[in-house]
This record gives structure tokens, sequence and C-alpha cells, in this order.
């Protein structure tokens, strides 16, 4: 690896362990990546401001790929945002209360909205969605755009979500399981590796110049763009066949070791 300007993760089982922390290394490490003028880009299905709250004290200086691409930001600027048909919004929400098991959070690029009565997901959504706002309605919410729908099911979504909700694909949206018990539903042509390419874009950065990590099926276009592209050793067996290298699983700090040992290649070729 060589003149790598970008460094690009994923969240939720890549950078943080599995106890939602981050390594105690991570500032230490951020330092020097700003010491060697490398971008930090969490890019995550979680919401702007649940990403930027593992990051308040350099959040100013941070890309931000939110919501599985739909929202990105480039030091507290907005470079891209995407909004869903409300008709189809409606649509989905419909079908969604007819699965059993499933709570269903419309994202705006602002806020999350959600309509469950489960104080179990409710407790645990606020670990992903900050800002947020309870109704007793989806369908009645009015003036509001929105990036992204996920839908929560504890028994997995790859079974018993996906299968029900993958016809709307017809509808020109994209319908990616984000996690094992996460679903999310964008525009069709919304995804991290679109958000990445844009972000590239504005900051003149070609894919030979940034890392990738990723862990499930919605990191699936971001690793695909870039040269450098890693899938934790604990990552779905698809994206470990797409990645073109394994880091070390999440709770070993994978993303950590990788940038360490990229930051030390960095110190030998400039002594």
């Amino acid at each position: 690896m060589q003149n790598i300007k970008l460094i690009v993760t994923d969240m939720d089982g890549t950078l943080l362990r599995s106890d939602n922390s981050l390594s105690p290394e991570f500032n230490k490490i951020y330092k020097k990546l700003k010491e060697n003028n490398i971008i930090f880009v969490p890019a995550s299905g979680r919401q702007y401001y649940s990403i930027v709250n593992y990051f308040e004290d350099i959040k100013d200086d941070l890309a931000v790929i939110a919501e599985n691409g739909t929202y990105v930001t480039y030091k507290g600027k907005e470079v891209f945002v995407d909004n869903l048909n409300w008709f189809i919004v409606k649509e989905i929400i419909r079908e969604v209360r007819k699965i059993e098991g499933a709570n269903i959070v419309l994202a705006t690029k602002n806020t999350a909205y959600v309509e469950s009565r489960d104080e179990t997901f409710l407790e645990y959504f606020k670990n992903y969605y900050n800002k947020n706002v309870w109704v007793e309605d989806l369908t009645k919410i009015e003036n509001e755009q929105f990036i992204k729908i996920a839908i929560n099911h504890t028994k997995g979504t790859e079974k018993n979500v996906y299968p029900k909700l993958v016809d709307f694909e017809k509808n020109g949206l994209k319908v990616v399981v984000s996690g094992e018990v996460w679903l999310d539903v964008m525009n069709k042509n919304t995804n991290k590796g679109v958000a990445l390419q844009a972000l590239i874009n504005k900051l003149n950065i070609s894919p030979e110049e940034i890392i990738v990590f990723g862990d499930f099926m919605n990191d699936l276009e971001m690793l695909n763009l870039a040269k450098y592209s890693f899938a934790m050793k604990n990552a779905h067996p698809d994206i470990i066949k797409t990645a073109n290298f394994i880091a070390p699983s999440n709770n070993e700090d994978g993303v950590i070791q990788i940038i360490k040992q990229y930051l030390q290649q960095l110190e030998v070729v400039n002594t």
C-alpha cells in the first residue's frame, strides 16, 4: 500500500468491537493519520449523529458517510443527500407492519422516526439513532424528507424480512441486509459505494489512494470501489469473497492493526 489519502471504515462489526466500544488506541492513530494528511471516513448505516458521537473532538475534520450512503458530509458540510418517494415509503410501512417481530425506522438527515411500542427495541435502537422521535403512526408524518428506511428483526432480517420486501426493488429501490438484525431500504442507485465515489470526486482522490474496511452486505459496493479493500475476519462470507484482503476481526481491533501497519510502512519510507 502506498500514497493513501483516504481511509474508509464501516462502524459496527468493523471499527467497533462487539460491545460497541472504540479501540483506546484510536486517538493516537488518528493523530498520526492527520500528520500524514490522510482523511478518516466512518461509513455506516447509523445516523450521522450516532456516528459522530464517537468522534466529538475531531468531527469537524472528518468526512462521514451516514445512513448507508444516503447522507454524506465533509468537514461538517453536506456533500450528498438522497430522498425517498413518500408514496413508496408508506407502502413499505404497511408491509412491514405485517411482519411479526419487525420494527421500522424512518430516517431523515436530522432525526429518525419510530412507531414501535416495544421498549426493548426502543432502548436498543437509540444506540444507532441518537436523535429520534416517537409517533403514533408513521404514515401520518408530514413535511419531512426521508433518506432511508431501516427494519430491525431480532431473529434475523436475511430470512425474516428480506424475502418479504425484495419485490420493492421493482420500484427503483435497493433492499439490503445491513447486519444480522438490520435491513435497509434506499433508492436503487444509492449505497456506500456511490457515496464514496461522490466524496473522492469532490476531493480529487483515486480508488488506488483509498483503503476500505467492511463486514456486511451494505459494504459491498464501497469494497468493490477500492484497490485496498479489507473484509474483517468476522465478515459475511460474500464480503470475504469480494474483498482483496482480510483484516483481523473487529474484536481484535483489525482496522487499527492494518492502519498501524501502513503508518509503520510510511515511517520506513520517510526515514
